[in-house]
Protein backbone atom coordinates (compact mmCIF):
# COMPACT_ATOMS: atom_id res chain seq x y z
CA UNK A 1 0.00 0.00 0.00
CA UNK A 2 1.40 3.39 -0.98
CA UNK A 3 1.97 5.93 1.76
CA UNK A 4 -0.31 8.95 1.81
CA UNK A 5 1.15 12.20 0.51
CA UNK A 6 0.98 13.94 3.88
CA UNK A 7 2.94 11.08 5.45
CA UNK A 8 5.77 11.47 2.97
CA UNK A 9 5.59 15.21 3.45
CA UNK A 10 5.72 14.83 7.23
CA UNK A 11 8.67 12.47 6.92
CA UNK A 12 10.48 14.92 4.66
CA UNK A 13 9.92 17.77 7.10
CA UNK A 14 11.20 15.62 9.96
CA UNK A 15 14.27 14.63 7.97
CA UNK A 16 15.05 18.24 7.15
CA UNK A 17 14.84 19.09 10.84
CA UNK A 18 17.18 16.23 11.71
CA UNK A 19 19.59 17.29 8.98
CA UNK A 20 19.50 20.82 10.33
CA UNK A 21 20.18 19.64 13.88
CA UNK A 22 23.13 17.49 12.78
CA UNK A 23 24.56 20.34 10.70
CA UNK A 24 24.26 22.71 13.65
CA UNK A 25 26.13 20.29 15.92
CA UNK A 26 28.93 20.21 13.35
CA UNK A 27 28.94 23.98 12.87
CA UNK A 28 27.76 23.60 9.31
CA UNK A 29 25.04 25.13 7.16
CA UNK A 30 22.25 22.63 6.41
CA UNK A 31 21.97 24.15 2.93
CA UNK A 32 25.30 22.45 2.13
CA UNK A 33 23.68 19.02 2.48
CA UNK A 34 21.64 17.34 -0.25
CA UNK A 35 19.01 14.79 0.69
CA UNK A 36 18.70 11.99 -1.86
CA UNK A 37 15.48 10.03 -1.55
CA UNK A 38 16.24 6.36 -2.15
CA UNK A 39 13.25 5.42 -4.25
CA UNK A 40 14.26 1.87 -5.15
CA UNK A 41 11.33 -0.56 -4.83
CA UNK A 42 8.92 2.37 -4.48
CA UNK A 43 6.57 3.20 -7.31
CA UNK A 44 6.36 6.30 -9.48
CA UNK A 45 3.42 7.66 -7.48
CA UNK A 46 5.49 7.70 -4.29
CA UNK A 47 8.32 9.48 -6.09
CA UNK A 48 5.90 12.09 -7.40
CA UNK A 49 4.51 12.60 -3.89
CA UNK A 50 8.00 13.20 -2.56
CA UNK A 51 8.70 15.62 -5.41
CA UNK A 52 5.48 17.50 -4.69
CA UNK A 53 6.58 17.72 -1.05
CA UNK A 54 9.79 19.44 -2.13
CA UNK A 55 12.39 16.71 -2.73
CA UNK A 56 14.51 17.14 -5.85
CA UNK A 57 17.10 14.33 -5.74
CA UNK A 58 16.27 10.63 -6.07
CA UNK A 59 18.42 7.51 -5.99
CA UNK A 60 17.76 4.22 -7.75
CA UNK A 61 19.74 0.99 -7.39
CA UNK A 62 19.02 -0.81 -10.65
CA UNK A 63 18.86 0.38 -14.25
CA UNK A 64 16.09 -2.06 -15.11
CA UNK A 65 13.86 -1.01 -12.23
CA UNK A 66 14.25 2.67 -13.09
CA UNK A 67 13.37 1.99 -16.72
CA UNK A 68 10.12 0.40 -15.56
CA UNK A 69 8.80 3.50 -13.84
CA UNK A 70 10.69 6.30 -15.58
CA UNK A 71 8.06 7.01 -18.22
CA UNK A 72 5.57 8.15 -15.59
CA UNK A 73 7.88 10.71 -13.97
CA UNK A 74 10.69 11.51 -16.40
CA UNK A 75 9.19 14.96 -16.99
CA UNK A 76 9.80 15.97 -13.37
CA UNK A 77 12.68 18.49 -13.11
CA UNK A 78 14.54 16.29 -10.64
CA UNK A 79 18.06 14.91 -10.46
CA UNK A 80 18.28 11.14 -10.85
CA UNK A 81 21.16 9.27 -9.22
CA UNK A 82 22.20 5.67 -9.77
CA UNK A 83 23.43 4.68 -6.31
CA UNK A 84 23.72 0.91 -6.70
CA UNK A 85 26.49 -1.18 -8.21
CA UNK A 86 26.47 -0.83 -11.99
CA UNK A 87 27.24 -3.77 -14.25
CA UNK A 88 29.52 -2.75 -17.08
CA UNK A 89 27.15 -4.12 -19.74
CA UNK A 90 24.56 -1.56 -18.62
CA UNK A 91 26.92 1.41 -18.49
CA UNK A 92 25.85 2.99 -21.79
CA UNK A 93 22.18 2.78 -20.86
CA UNK A 94 22.83 4.17 -17.37
CA UNK A 95 24.70 7.15 -18.80
CA UNK A 96 21.57 8.13 -20.72
CA UNK A 97 19.08 7.51 -17.91
CA UNK A 98 20.79 9.16 -14.93
CA UNK A 99 22.33 12.54 -14.16
CA UNK A 100 24.88 11.01 -11.80
CA UNK A 101 26.49 7.59 -11.37
CA UNK A 102 27.34 7.50 -7.68
CA UNK A 103 29.10 4.14 -7.26
CA UNK A 104 31.92 3.89 -9.80
CA UNK A 105 34.69 1.59 -8.54
CA UNK A 106 36.44 0.40 -11.67
CA UNK A 107 38.33 2.07 -14.52
CA UNK A 108 36.78 -0.11 -17.22
CA UNK A 109 33.32 0.96 -16.04
CA UNK A 110 34.34 4.62 -16.03
CA UNK A 111 35.70 4.28 -19.56
CA UNK A 112 32.43 2.77 -20.79
CA UNK A 113 30.49 5.64 -19.21
CA UNK A 114 32.84 8.12 -20.85
CA UNK A 115 32.36 6.53 -24.26
CA UNK A 116 28.58 6.71 -23.86
CA UNK A 117 28.57 10.44 -23.12
CA UNK A 118 28.95 11.71 -26.71
CA UNK A 119 25.57 10.16 -27.40
CA UNK A 120 23.84 12.26 -24.75
CA UNK A 121 21.43 14.65 -26.40
CA UNK A 122 22.36 17.72 -24.34
CA UNK A 123 26.12 17.28 -24.58
CA UNK A 124 26.51 17.38 -20.80
CA UNK A 125 29.32 15.79 -18.87
CA UNK A 126 28.30 12.97 -16.57
CA UNK A 127 28.83 13.40 -12.86
CA UNK A 128 30.40 10.40 -11.16
CA UNK A 129 31.46 9.50 -7.63
CA UNK A 130 34.00 6.87 -6.69
CA UNK A 131 32.76 4.29 -4.22
CA UNK A 132 35.40 3.46 -1.61
CA UNK A 133 35.46 0.27 0.45
CA UNK A 134 36.21 1.86 3.83
CA UNK A 135 35.16 -1.02 6.06
CA UNK A 136 37.54 -3.53 4.49
CA UNK A 137 34.86 -6.10 3.70
CA UNK A 138 35.94 -8.00 0.61
CA UNK A 139 32.32 -8.82 -0.18
CA UNK A 140 31.50 -5.12 -0.48
CA UNK A 141 31.84 -3.29 -3.77
CA UNK A 142 34.11 -0.28 -3.93
CA UNK A 143 37.72 0.54 -4.71
CA UNK A 144 40.24 -0.13 -1.96
CA UNK A 145 41.87 2.78 -0.16
CA UNK A 146 45.25 1.93 -1.65
CA UNK A 147 43.92 1.84 -5.21
CA UNK A 148 41.80 4.99 -4.87
CA UNK A 149 44.42 7.60 -5.87
CA UNK A 150 45.37 5.84 -9.10
CA UNK A 151 41.74 5.29 -10.06
CA UNK A 152 40.81 8.90 -9.31
CA UNK A 153 43.67 10.19 -11.43
CA UNK A 154 42.65 8.01 -14.38
CA UNK A 155 38.97 8.94 -14.10
CA UNK A 156 39.89 12.62 -13.99
CA UNK A 157 41.58 12.15 -17.36
CA UNK A 158 38.28 11.06 -18.96
CA UNK A 159 37.10 14.32 -20.45
CA UNK A 160 33.38 13.56 -20.55
CA UNK A 161 33.14 12.57 -16.88
CA UNK A 162 33.00 15.00 -13.98
CA UNK A 163 34.56 13.34 -10.94
CA UNK A 164 32.78 15.17 -8.12
CA UNK A 165 33.81 13.20 -5.05
CA UNK A 166 33.55 9.99 -3.06
CA UNK A 167 30.88 7.75 -1.59
CA UNK A 168 30.82 4.81 0.80
CA UNK A 169 28.45 2.25 2.29
CA UNK A 170 29.93 0.99 5.57
CA UNK A 171 28.66 -2.08 7.34
CA UNK A 172 25.31 -1.64 9.10
CA UNK A 173 26.02 -1.11 12.79
CA UNK A 174 23.42 -0.48 15.48
CA UNK A 175 25.88 1.51 17.60
CA UNK A 176 26.34 4.70 15.65
CA UNK A 177 29.64 5.60 17.26
CA UNK A 178 31.09 2.43 15.75
CA UNK A 179 30.24 3.60 12.23
CA UNK A 180 31.57 7.14 12.77
CA UNK A 181 35.23 6.17 12.04
CA UNK A 182 34.29 4.97 8.56
CA UNK A 183 32.70 8.31 7.70
CA UNK A 184 35.66 10.16 9.15
CA UNK A 185 37.97 7.97 7.07
CA UNK A 186 36.18 8.83 3.82
CA UNK A 187 36.56 12.52 4.65
CA UNK A 188 40.28 11.99 5.30
CA UNK A 189 40.68 10.13 2.00
CA UNK A 190 38.96 12.98 0.17
CA UNK A 191 41.31 15.51 1.79
CA UNK A 192 44.37 13.43 0.89
CA UNK A 193 43.14 13.08 -2.67
CA UNK A 194 42.66 16.83 -3.01
CA UNK A 195 46.24 17.47 -1.91
CA UNK A 196 47.65 14.74 -4.13
CA UNK A 197 45.72 15.67 -7.28
CA UNK A 198 45.58 19.43 -6.76
CA UNK A 199 41.84 19.95 -7.10
CA UNK A 200 38.72 19.97 -4.98
CA UNK A 201 36.25 17.11 -4.74
CA UNK A 202 33.18 18.76 -3.20
CA UNK A 203 30.95 15.71 -2.72
CA UNK A 204 30.99 13.21 0.15
CA UNK A 205 28.00 10.89 -0.25
CA UNK A 206 27.62 8.88 2.95
CA UNK A 207 24.98 8.07 5.51
CA UNK A 208 21.58 6.38 5.21
CA UNK A 209 18.33 6.31 7.19
CA UNK A 210 19.80 5.03 10.46
CA UNK A 211 23.14 6.86 10.50
CA UNK A 212 22.91 9.98 8.31
CA UNK A 213 23.15 12.36 11.28
CA UNK A 214 26.57 10.94 12.23
CA UNK A 215 27.63 11.13 8.58
CA UNK A 216 26.69 14.81 8.48
CA UNK A 217 28.69 15.45 11.64
CA UNK A 218 31.66 13.89 9.84
CA UNK A 219 31.29 15.97 6.69
CA UNK A 220 28.68 14.36 4.42
CA UNK A 221 27.42 16.65 1.68
CA UNK A 222 24.87 14.12 0.40
CA UNK A 223 22.87 11.60 2.43
CA UNK A 224 20.85 8.75 0.94
CA UNK A 225 17.59 8.11 2.79
CA UNK A 226 14.93 5.59 1.85
CA UNK A 227 13.03 3.98 4.71
CA UNK A 228 12.88 7.12 6.83
CA UNK A 229 11.27 8.94 3.92
CA UNK A 230 9.17 6.37 2.04
CA UNK A 231 8.64 3.76 4.73
CA UNK A 232 9.29 0.02 4.47
CA UNK A 233 10.42 -1.02 1.02
CA UNK A 234 8.07 -2.93 -1.24
CA UNK A 235 9.13 -5.88 -3.33
CA UNK A 236 11.03 -4.70 -6.38
CA UNK A 237 9.14 -4.97 -9.66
Amino acid sequence: MAMAQNTIQDNLLRLKEQIGDAAKRAGRNSEEITLIGVSKTHNAAAIREAFDAGLRHFGENRVQEWEGKRSEIASLPATWHLIGHLQSNKAAKAAKLFHSIDAVDDLALAQKLDRACPELADGRSLRVLLEVRVSGEETKSGVSETELPALAEKVMALERLNLAGLMCIPAYLEELEKVRPFFARLRELREQLEVRLGRKFPVLSMGMSHDFAVAIEEGATEVRVGTALFGIRHTAP
